[in-house]
Parts: C-alpha cells; structure tokens; sequence
C-alpha cells in the first residue's frame, strides 16, 4: 500500500459548498474508490487549501480506473465547479513530494 498526498485549491467563496458536498459522498463513488483499490482518503482544508492523504494500492492504476469510471465523471465535473484550477484526467500526477516523517519507532 501506498500514500500519496495531494494539494488542491478551492475557489474564493466555495469553502461552505465544498464542505457540504464532502459531508456525504455518494454511494456510487464511494463503491468505485473501493474497487480502485483506495483503503483511505483523508481531505484537510485550511482556508481554500486542500491538503488530501491518499491510502491506495496503486495511486497511478487507481487514476487510471477512475479516469472514465460513471461513478467519477459527475463527481469531477461538480468539482471542477468548485476548484480553482481542476484535474487534467490524466493520471501522469504522482502527489506532493516526501520531505520528511518521524519514524514510528525512534533510531538507536
């Protein structure tokens, strides 16, 4: 499994109806995440900042199955509503870079 963290922004004035919309997805993009392979899909916002940590098997074939997926298509189209710039569908995107972490366990 890997994480990928991701950064979106929201355009001004849409922070309300991002939250609203978020605060129930629907169940047929909820089933299709599943079936792409996403364990997890945590979404902070700061302002119109959005921060997402994905939990996937694989964060590339994970895009690729959604790219064209019925469940997906309205979902990014209501999205590209709210954001400021929207996703180019292309799946070429690998997420935020690692700079650091704390290990689990402290080095000895």
């Amino acid at each position: 499994m890997t994480t990928v963290a991701l950064h979106t922004r929201l355009l001004a004035g849409k922070e309300a109806d991002y939250d609203r919309i978020h605060a129930v997805i629907p169940t047929e993009l909820d089933a299709a995440l599943r079936d792409a392979g996403v364990h997890g899909w945590t979404i902070y916002r700061s302002g119109r900042e959005l921060f997402h940590l994905v939990e996937c098997d694989d964060y590339a074939a994970m895009r690729a199955f959604l790219r064209d997926h019925p469940a997906n298509i309205p979902w990014q189209a209501r999205m590209d509503e709210l954001l400021e710039v929207g996703d180019d569908y292309s799946g070429s995107d690998t997420g935020i870079s690692l700079v650091w972490a704390l290990p689990a366990e402290p080095a000895r």
